[in-house]
């Protein structure tokens, strides 16, 4: 069982930008592969960032060049960087880690993009 919380949403201004933590119970470095998910209001859950083995790490279309996905290594934290932030990135924002014994997700953090 792998324990995830997310932290750092708010209301932030378009344009602004935030930084999504992701603290687990294991190292990072022990997962399959980890990432970020989003589901925005009467939407489906999206991927929006994973990273792979290798440090190879997948955009989808609408974040590339906005959004940047990294870990700290010595503080065991995944972080989502968010700029260039747009109304349609209002969502609750979701850490996710695959492991050989199944994927598990955070409770979310709340990002709300507004004017």
């Amino acid at each position: 069982q792998v324990q995830l919380v997310e932290s750092g949403g708010g209301l932030v201004q378009p344009g602004g930008s935030l930084r999504l933590s992701c603290a687990a119970s294991g190292r990072f470095s022990s997962f399959n592969s980890v990432g970020w998910y989003r589901q925005g209001p009467g939407k489906q859950r999206e991927l929006v960032a994973r990273q792979f083995p290798g440090d190879v790490t997948y955009y989808v279309d609408s974040v590339k060049g906005r959004f940047t996905l990294s870990r700290d290594i010595a503080k065991n934290l995944l972080y989502l960087q968010m700029n260039n932030l747009k109304l349609e990135d209002t969502a609750v924002y979701y850490c996710n880690v695959d492991t050989w014994g199944g994927a598990f997700w955070g409770q979310g953090t709340q990002v709300t993009v507004s004017s």
